[in-house]
């Protein structure tokens, strides 16, 4: 794969803080969860990426875009807005809202003609009345709860045959057309630990005895069965089924990435606003949680938890200057951060700064702070640009709405 350009030179035009997007990446990432499924399964499965929370802060609109061009079959997305976003881009693929939209946006769902999750009966009679009302019908997707303990028809052994009622009932809605029936892995995530494992083979086992209740009662098949998220991916491929939903392995972060060898596709960079020595004794930022053990060279960057830094990587991450590894100092700021720079004498105002990405990864920074990647990039705000890259050439500014 090419690397992009740009590797710890200047920021392009004028820049405070911005994201950098390696569609490419993304792309190698899908790829490698489809040879990772089909290694496991001797087939090739539909495959969904999921898109909610604006692509996990990578951006939908290009996101979506890029996912469409190398043909991912569907996308998947949290509510209504999120698929209107994607749909006034041009995406034209197949949508799947995982969550609730109220029966009163009916026609919304019909004109952007989404796939939306049923997870009751009475939710879905009044969908299919809203739906009767324009005379068309609404593709859904039914969920079963076979442990998540969220939403949907609970699946367990001793609910089978309310479960294929109620779903009987479903499927026989004349305004409704019925497209897949799904589940959502609890601990899929958690490789090696017994307990996750069992849970997650339980699970699986649920949801296949769910489906075959309401097949055989219904006399009704549906088109697509699917439960892997991205921790099935990882580490239970063999239950793919149809379709797989590809979630934060399509970034290349967490160790569900790494397992199906996924790279990162997002790196954050900053510029030096400012660098300055201050004495040994000397305290920095709020709360003095930083004190000076000699006389310190610290290094100011315009990133804070404004822009999605989190506060709690506080004095618990490194970043990387075009000459190594600097730690962070004190508490982070609204819009700035500090760093320590006593020994790397060459950082000056204006160099680079990767605060993560390839070389320092979020899932680093996450661990380090204990959190996951997904929240670090999910709190990248509108104020950070993003701009994408592939082939190593910039092909979309976000902000100066640049595109080839």
């Amino acid at each position: 794969m090419k690397a992009m350009s740009n590797e710890h030179g200047a920021a392009p035009r004028f820049r405070r803080t911005w994201a950098e997007i390696d569609l490419d990446a993304i792309t190698w990432n899908v790829e490698k969860s489809k040879e990772h499924i089909a290694k496991a399964n001797g087939h090739d499965v539909k495959m969904m990426c999921v898109v909610k929370s604006d692509a996990y802060g990578y951006g939908a609109r290009e996101v979506a875009k890029h996912l469409e061009s190398i043909g991912v079959d569907y996308l998947g997305v949290a509510c209504i807005d999120e698929a209107e976003e994607i749909r006034t881009a041009g995406v034209r693929m197949p949508i799947h809202i995982f969550g609730d939209t109220p029966a009163s946006e009916i026609g919304r769902l019909l004109d952007m003609d989404l796939d939306q999750t049923v997870h009751s009966l009475a939710y879905a009679r009044a969908l299919n009345d809203a739906a009767a009302a324009y005379g068309r019908k609404l593709r859904v997707q039914i969920e079963l709860d076979t442990g998540m303990g969220r939403m949907g028809f609970l699946c367990e052994e001793d609910t089978l045959e309310q479960l294929a009622e109620e779903i009987t009932e479903v499927v026989r809605l004349p305004w409704l057309e019925p497209a897949g029936i799904f589940a959502h892995f609890a601990v899929s995530d958690d490789p090696g630990i017994v307990e996750s494992e069992d849970y997650t083979r339980l699970q699986y086992a649920r949801f296949q005895k769910g489906i075959e209740a309401v097949e055989a009662a219904s006399g009704f098949t549906f088109p697509l069965h699917h439960c892997c998220n991205s921790g099935g991916i990882a580490f239970f491929p063999h239950m793919a089924m149809d379709m797989v939903r590809n979630g934060i392995i399509t970034y290349g972060m967490s160790p569900m990435a790494d397992a199906v060898g996924g790279i990162p596709a997002m790196t954050v960079k900053t510029t030096v606003s400012v660098v300055r020595t201050i004495p040994a004794g000397n305290t920095v930022s709020y709360g003095r949680t930083f004190t000076a053990e000699r006389e310190t060279r610290i290094a100011v960057l315009p990133i804070g938890y404004g822009d999605g830094l989190v506060r709690l990587m506080s004095n618990h991450v490194d970043v990387m200057t075009p000459y190594g590894r600097a730690p962070q100092i004190g508490r982070i700021c609204m819009d700035v951060c500090m760093i320590d720079v006593t020994d790397l004498p060459e950082v000056k105002a204006g160099d680079v700064v990767e605060v993560y990405g390839r070389n320092i990864t979020a899932q680093e920074d996450a661990n380090r702070s204990g959190t996951i990647a997904a929240e670090l990039t999910c709190c990248l705000p509108a104020r950070v640009p993003r701009l994408y890259y592939r082939g190593g050439e910039l092909v979309c500014d976000e902000q100066r709405l640049l595109q080839r």
